[in-house]
């Protein structure tokens, strides 16, 4: 059974920097991916990293935001820096096990405010 474990997120000031973490367990995964939704807004892609270690962002984090896996322990980390407002949003992590099927982590909340 495949369980993901997020942690890492909370309340931070504009400009300052987090650092989310999913761990996941039950399978070999492939990519992985962050996502965020904030309120009234959909969900939208964040960053993604393959099994190849290659990393797609999107414009709005670029240049601030990194993604990260270690393979031997199942994690990927979405370290964060020059945080602003409009990046707060529960963001959520996504596993894929075959091009067609992933998991969905519970989600952590990251609030950008002063």
């Amino acid at each position: 059974q495949v369980q993901l474990a997020e942690s890492g997120g909370g309340l931070v000031q504009p400009g300052g920097s987090l650092r989310l973490s999913c761990a996941a367990s039950g399978s070999i995964f492939s990519i992985y991916s962050w996502y965020r939704q904030a309120p009234g807004k959909q969900r939208e892609l964040v960053a993604t990293i393959t099994s190849g270690s290659s990393t797609n962002y999107a414009d709005s984090v670029k240049g601030r935001f990194t993604i990260s896996r270690d393979n031997a322990k199942n994690t990927v980390l979405l370290q964060m820096n020059s945080l602003k407002p409009e990046d707060t949003a529960v963001y959520y992590c996504r596993v894929f096990t075959t091009p067609a099927y992933s998991y969905w982590g519970q989600g952590t909340q990251v609030t950008v405010s002063s």
